[in-house]
């Protein structure tokens, strides 16, 4: 396990970070062999993380241990949907953050910012093997729903999910 002294930090996105978010989340991607076509990885966002997250209403963090970015997730307005809905965006951890209870304080990190902005839902789109990261999202709230909200692109993502604020 961790025999490190600091605890991780979960901090918001910075301009240096976005080479390392790039990284983590095409690895993340990789390694759970999701389609490079109609998912997060193709997103140009990527390799422009800081930029993205810069419009109102938005927010990305990261964690960040002994100096490494390890994972992160953002927060955004719901594309093309007319509503007060935010969508949980790009929640990406490398295998070393898994069990460490870092996904739980990332996802009440993002949605105690959600209610801060004001949202009414946050909704999320994954993959159906992505079975652990179901597992924390029903933990913290969410629940199926049977289609997709909005239209963020990501085609390839057949499990959607909303939780109430």
């Amino acid at each position: 396990m961790n025999s490190k002294m600091n605890p991780p930090i979960i901090r918001p996105i910075q301009k240096k970070d976005n080479p390392h978010v790039a990284t983590v989340i095409r690895s993340v991607l990789v390694d759970m062999g999701v389609p490079k076509v109609g998912t997060a990885y193709a997103d140009t966002a990527l390799d422009r993380m800081f930029e993205t997250y810069q419009k109102e209403r938005t927010v990305f963090f990261v964690v960040e241990d002994d100096g490494k970015i390890i994972g992160g997730a953002g927060l955004a307005p719901l594309d093309n949907y007319e509503g007060n809905v935010c969508e949980l965006q790009k929640m990406y951890f490398l295998p070393e953050t898994r069990g460490r209870g870092i996904g739980s304080a990332m996802i009440k990190k993002c949605l105690d910012k959600a209610k801060e902005f004001k949202f009414e839902k946050c909704y999320l789109e994954t993959m159906p093997y992505m079975t652990a990261a179901q597992k924390l999202y029903e933990r913290s709230g969410f629940s199926y729903i049977d289609g997709p909200m909005g239209d963020t692109g990501h085609y390839s993502c057949p499990v959607h999910m909303l939780k109430e604020l």
